[in-house]
Order: C-alpha cells, then sequence, then structure tokens
C-alpha cells in the first residue's frame, strides 16, 4: 500500500463519526426519564410502608415495614366511616353502569355509520368526528345545563348518561367494519336469507370482539379516571366516584391542608396507599386484557 493510501485511510478513520455521542444522548434521555417517571412511582408504592415522619426524614426509597402498611390499610378504610369503600363501589357502578351503555349505542352506530346508506349519514359521521376532538371541558357546561333541565342533578344518572355519550368508541367501530369486514361475507348471507339484525348479531358482531374489547377498555379507564363531571354533578360525599374522594381525601390531609382536623390518621401514607388502590382496578384490567387490546389496535389495519 502506498503512503498516500496510507494517508487516506487514516484521515477517512478520524473523520468517521463517533458512536459513543447517539449512546451518550439516549443514556441522558433514559436517566431523565427515569428521574421524572419511573422514580415517582417507586416513591409512592414505598410511601405508605413508613410513617408521615419516616416519609419526610428517611431515605425516600427506603422501604418502612408491612405493619406500617396495614396501619395505613386500617387508616384508610377507617377515613368517614369507609368511605373508602363507598367510593370505589359508586366508581364501579358508575364506570359498569356507563360501559353496559356505551357499548350498546357505540357498537350498532359504528355498524350503521360504515354498512348501510341513509339520509343524513355523512353528516352524522362529520358530527362524530368533531365531538370527539372536542375538548371534553367543552361539553361539561351545556350537559350540565341539560342534566339540570331534567332535573337529574345529584342522581346516579347525571353520571352514567354523561360517560355513555362516547363518540370516539363509535368512530372505532366505524373504522373496523368500514375497513375490515367481508362484503362478500355479508352479501352471501344476504342471499341465505339473513334479515339486517341477523347480519349484525350473526356475523359483524362476533368478528368484532377485537375492537369492541378496545372501546371498553377505554370506556371504562376514562369513566373510572373522569374528574370534573362528577365532581360538579355530585353535592354529596355518598355519591363521590374515587377520583372525587380522592380530592376529599387530599383536603383532609394536614400535610397539604393546615386547617384540617389535627386528630385524623389520614396523612401522607394514607393518602399515597389510597391512589394506589384507586388506580389499582385499571391496573389490573391492562394486565389481563393486553391481548384483546393489541387484537383491537391491529384490527382494521388491513384489509381481507
Amino acid at each position: 500500500m502506498t503512503q498516500t493510501a496510507l494517508f487516506l485511510t487514516a484521515v477517512r478513520r478520524r473523520v468517521r463519526p463517533s458512536r459513543t455521542l447517539p449512546f451518550l444522548v439516549v443514556g441522558l434521555l433514559l436517566a431523565l426519564l427515569l428521574l421524572f417517571f419511573v422514580l415517582p412511582v417507586i416513591w409512592l408504592l414505598l410511601a405508605p410502608s413508613k410513617t408521615a415522619g419516616e416519609v419526610v426524614r428517611d431515605n425516600p426509597l427506603s422501604f418502612g415495614s408491612f405493619h406500617q402498611i396495614a396501619t395505613a390499610w386500617q387508616h384508610l378504610f377507617a377515613f368517614q366511616d369507609g368511605a373508602m369503600t363507598r367510593w370505589l363501589r359508586n366508581s364501579a357502578i358508575y364506570s359498569g353502569g356507563s360501559l353496559i351503555l356505551t357499548l350498546a349505542v357505540s357498537v350498532p352506530a359504528g355498524y350503521a355509520l360504515a354498512l348501510t346508506k341513509f339520509r343524513g349519514r355523512k353528516t352524522l359521521l362529520v358530527i362524530t368526528l368533531v365531538t370527539m376532538i372536542m375538548p371534553q371541558a367543552t361539553l361539561v357546561l351545556p350537559i350540565f345545563l341539560e342534566l339540570n333541565r331534567f332535573h337529574l342533578i345529584g342522581t346516579i344518572w347525571s353520571v352514567i348518561l354523561p360517560f355513555s355519550f362516547y363518540p370516539f368508541g363509535v368512530y372505532l367501530v366505524y373504522i373496523y367494519f368500514g375497513s375490515s369486514l367481508p362484503r362478500d361475507l355479508l352479501f352471501a348471507a344476504r342471499i341465505d336469507g339473513c334479515t339486517e339484525w341477523q347480519l349484525f348479531s350473526r356475523i359483524a358482531l362476533p368478528l368484532a370482539k377485537p375492537v369492541v374489547g378496545l372501546v371498553a377498555f377505554f370506556s371504562f379507564v376514562g369513566n373510572w379516571n373522569n374528574f370534573f363531571l362528577p365532581y360538579l354533578v355530585l353535592p354529596n360525599s355518598e355519591q363521590f366516584p374515587v377520583q372525587v374522594g380522592l380530592n376529599q381525601l387530599l383536603t383532609s390531609t394536614p400535610s397539604f391542608n393546615p386547617v384540617a382536623g389535627a386528630g385524623l390518621n389520614v396523612t401522607i401514607p394514607e393518602l399515597a396507599l389510597a391512589i394506589i388502590v384507586a388506580i389499582l382496578p385499571v391496573l389490573v384490567l391492562f394486565v389481563f386484557s393486553q391481548r384483546t387490546l393489541v387484537s383491537g389496535m391491529l384490527a382494521g389495519s388491513s384489509k381481507e
């Protein structure tokens, strides 16, 4: 090899971009994610194992004792004569009841928009899309006025009926039926004498299980975590769902509200445990429905 070739090879090696920099950038991003997302979750899981004083004094990521977890559990569910249990039960009733109505309305509506032709179909689809992209806070006032007009404020229906209004679910079902349901199968069923209801209930609905599961999951999670609407329409603490109840629990914690009663046993460990208990149903649902969620997300991605 000549000296010129050796020189060019050396120059190329020097100007070759270093692979160290991308690894440093990725490592820095992962460190930031760990700092801002993972560490708070770890702290939340460990806080119920310590007393209020230990939470302040000890290492934030240290574990206290299982005895303290049991004590925090006892204090939490003794708050206001078992208010936490009532709030969890109310959330289950509101979310479960509205989920049934959501599926009963969203699935047939999405099927009708995708596979039937009627006057005003495109207009209805546009209204569904516009409503879907609107922030939920913009609809709270008209929904409140409508509920008040029918004297539903403070009743169970003031939460279940608005929760059942789920245009995103209608659009998901519309996308699935419009792109993945074989038209030849429906045509053959019509030749065999199936009615439109039989086409929907015996052919379309069984094939749509993945997207129905996806709609059910998103609807349940959204209803369970909803705070603003129940906070406005439910004046009685006995009717609160768990998300609104957490707000009342927070205002009863002396660490966050100095005017709260000093004799209460609700402190930072009890509040952290309440948050864990509130998110546990959604977490369990997510763990046991991952396969359905993946199938639902892939549904409609390709046309048979």
